[in-house]
């Protein structure tokens, strides 16, 4: 490892000169000849009958090329999970953010005229809005035809005996907890242009974050709207952030195909920022109760966890995080005896989405909460209890998880270390010291049936190398990354390195941009391309120098002789050899790598990962008793990230994921009154700016993962898993009051501490 010259290298984005020079063509700068624009009507309330929908007036407004409405979708055509969301609703409406009826007109603004002029005629319904209500015997039903606001997904895992193992238990702690909606807040919001050629192909052009995957839902619905055996292209445009956000297919691609498809012409839709605040899916809020024990000296004994999450009205990938739940609940830390249990409830709310760390955060702040106050009945130190009962290499988790590489217990004393815990921990003068420690899929998680990245290389005359991935850049970096593997194998120059990434009729297959993979899983891919053109050069080297291959290596664009240096042949002389003979070739190597991980069986047991990320965050904090304002002093974030291939962008990503996590646990919010969100915009969504960020220390912890590329772990969404538990145990520490409901607002601690009588 000591020999890498690209890998282990701080070197910045490769597409960071397009962004910071405005150069970068996101979807808002997409323009297609010919393009018409399209505008969405959506409900008024968040429950209501929809008796009547004039849309003459639109209709014959100038600039107007087509109106739709839910009468207009063909074959009763549904999307999602459970396919139970039509694109344009008819009958009646679940969810303030129902989709009434569509515009395509010549201009934005005229699309948006002709919007005020469709009339709908309501009966307004009694709406549920609260998943405990939801689940009362005699609550109405949001979808009738399912018989239950209940969704059948049988989220329960069972390891061990429970029951027995909370009698063995010297000590148990047990309380609820509850998280709120937040949502993505992506610098870009959502759109896309949807164009049909002559033939009937469809042209994508889109922010997704899974191509592969939204090219078969789009070839499904053309089959649906009537059209059999035609393409679906999707070109990504320059994506201006995901997390979770752009994951699945929403109604706007679904009517945007529409109208195009109805006028002949493209149509782009592009939300507004209120739009991508209420017609995007957020995290969804949860109700946690747990209970947790351990024996005399700390040891856990059993985890008992039941959860409600609500759903809202339709089904998104949102209702799936339970899966992901799992990971920390059965396998944070060494505890053999588990229940879990989880229920995802139907409501006229809006329905939830991925976002990152896809549940984890939520279990994550129960467990780590619920921990600190196992430890105070056990008379333990927080940090002591984390200690003894820190995964380690080589365990099997009660899921069956098989842990490899595992640095928890050295990012667990970074942080002990770098607060100066023992010294800081326990003074109640108004500052305290909080920890909290994380798992998170590393090495993929096989949720689809295939978690698998195609990569072609191709080499021209000079050196110059083509990166065909199938992985989507989304910001993280995954360019760069992808480079700096095929630098290091073919030693080359990353400059001379292309990564196209980007359109659906050139690259390969991929399963999509979430689960922390693409480092690993594209990375992987990648590298097994490069060896395989390497290999193909150095065949062709050796011959010209009358060397066996397995002798011969590239460095700085020369192939040599490992036993005589005196030997060797630029990298270019031998491109041109191998296209300039006689029967000469291409240079194009491919692969396809689909990690050795696991489905879950039907008890939820599996190896969902290959590897595991851990990792550690710790604050301390300054809490003011007269406004119950919680300042943040110092931030540390330790990371087990197997190899750091460019330890730079894993600090960006730690920085960017702590800094979410912070508006997690202290102010984000969505507000909503009967369905309607309240705050849907930046000026009342309390979202942290650079002027809240507190000093962060991001702390890279090497472990060398064998099955990762180089060695290295995903860590794309590990960096707010453990950041508001964290927070919280530190103002436990500081004032003695616990926050079990996020947000932590200072209404709230003003509140605990009055209750406390800590003041009057």
């Amino acid at each position: 490892m000591s020999s890498l010259t690209k890998v282990g290298q701080r070197i910045p984005k490769k597409d960071a000169p397009l962004k910071v020079t405005g150069a970068a063509i996101y979807i808002q700068d997409m323009k297609v000849p010919g393009m018409l624009y399209g505008k969405i009507l959506y409900s008024k309330y968040a429950h209501a009958k929809i008796l009547k929908i004039d849309t003459g007036k639109a209709e014959k407004l100038a600039g107007v090329r087509a109106v739709l409405t839910g009468a207009d979708v063909p074959n009763n055509f549904k999307f999602g999970f459970l396919k139970d969301n039509p694109p344009l609703k008819t009958g009646k409406v679940l969810s303030a953010r129902d989709e009434i009826a569509a515009v395509a007109a010549i201009s934005a603004e005229i699309a948006e005229e002709a919007l005020d002029l469709i009339e709908v005629e309501y009966e307004e319904l009694p709406g549920i809005f609260d998943p405990l209500d939801a689940m009362k015997e005699g609550a109405p039903l949001i979808h009738e035809e399912f018989k239950s606001n209940v969704l059948k997904l049988p989220w329960k895992l069972v390891a061990g005996d429970v029951e027995e193992a909370k009698k063995a238990s010297a000590y148990i702690a047990e309380d609820s907890f509850s998280t709120q909606w937040v949502t993505h807040c992506c610098l870009g919001t959502s759109g896309c242009i949807a164009a049909f050629d002559m033939n009937n192909n469809l042209t994508m052009y889109s922010n997704t974050q899974i191509p592969s995957l939204a090219q078969n839902d789009y070839l499904e619905a053309l089959k649906t709207f009537g059209l059999k055996n035609k393409r679906v292209r999707i070109i990504q445009c320059v994506i201006g952030g995901g997390f979770g956000s752009k994951l699945d297919t929403y109604a706007y691609e679904y009517i945007a195909i529409l109208l195009a498809l109805k006028t002949r012409k493209p149509v782009k839709i592009v939300f507004s920022r209120e739009e991508e605040f209420f017609a995007t899916s957020p995290r969804q809020c949860t109700i946690t109760k747990i209970s947790q024990g351990c024996d005399k000296d700390g040891r856990l004994t059993f985890r008992e966890m039941e959860m409600v999450l609500d759903n809202g009205a339709y089904v998104s990938w949102g209702a799936t995080t339970p899966s992901v739940m799992m990971v920390p609940i059965s396998s944070l830390y060494k505890v053999q005896n588990i229940k879990y249990v989880a229920k995802c409830v139907y409501t006229n709310n809006t329905y939830s989405q991925a976002m990152r760390g896809y549940g984890n955060p939520q279990a994550t702040f129960a467990i780590e909460s619920c921990l600190d106050q196992l430890a105070e009945k056990a008379g333990i130190d927080p940090l002591e209890i984390r200690r003894i009962n820190a995964n380690e290499p080589g365990e099997i988790t009660p899921q069956n998880f098989r842990i490899t590489s595992c640095g928890m217990k050295e990012c667990i004393d970074e942080v002990a270390n770098r607060l100066d815990w023992k010294g800081k921990r326990g003074k109640h003068n108004n500052r305290g010291v909080g920890m909290a420690s994380l798992i998170h899929v590393g090495g993929a998680a096989r949720v689809y049936k295939s978690d698998g990245c195609g990569t072609i290389i191709k080499m021209d005359d000079n050196g110059k190398v083509d990166v065909i991935t199938g992985s989507s850049e989304i910001g993280q970096g995954s360019e760069t990354i992808i480079s700096q593997i095929v630098a290091e194998v073919l030693g080359i120059n990353i400059d001379d390195i292309n990564v196209i990434n980007n359109d659906t009729d050139v690259c390969p297959w991929d399963v999509g941009a979430h689960a922390s993979r693409t480092t690993f899983v594209a990375g992987n891919s990648a590298l097994g391309a490069a060896r395989k053109i390497k290999a193909q050069i150095l065949e062709v080297a050796a011959k010209n120098l009358g060397e066996d291959p397995q002798s011969l290596d590239i460095k700085d664009g020369v192939v040599f002789s490992t036993k005589d240096k005196e030997k060797n042949i630029p990298l270019s002389k031998v491109l041109r050899k191998v296209h300039y003979s006689l029967g000469g070739r291409m240079l194009v190597a491919e692969n396809f790598y689909d990690p050795p991980n696991e489905n879950f069986d039907q008890n939820f047991r599996g190896n969902l990962s290959v590897s595991y990320a851990y990792g550690a965050h710790g604050v301390e904090v300054e809490v003011d008793k007269d406004t119950g304002q919680v300042k943040i002093l110092n931030y540390i974030a330790a990371h087990d990230v197997g190899k750091a291939i460019n330890p730079m962008l894993l600090e960006g990503q730690i920085y960017g994921g702590g800094l979410q996590g912070i508006g997690y646990a202290l102010g984000e919010r969505m507000i909503f009154e009967k369905g309607v969100l309240k705050n849907g915009n930046f000026l009342d969504y309390k979202m942290p700016t650079a002027k809240d960020v507190p000093p962060v220390q991001a702390v890279i912890v090497e472990t060398d993962e064998q099955a990762g590329p180089f060695g290295a772990k995903g860590i794309g969404e590990p960096g707010l898993v453990p950041t508001a538990p964290a927070i919280a145990n530190a103002i436990y520490d500081a004032v003695g009051v616990r926050i079990k409901d996020l947000p932590i607002t200072p209404e709230k601690v003003l509140r605990a501490l009055q209750e406390k009588g800590k003041i009057a």
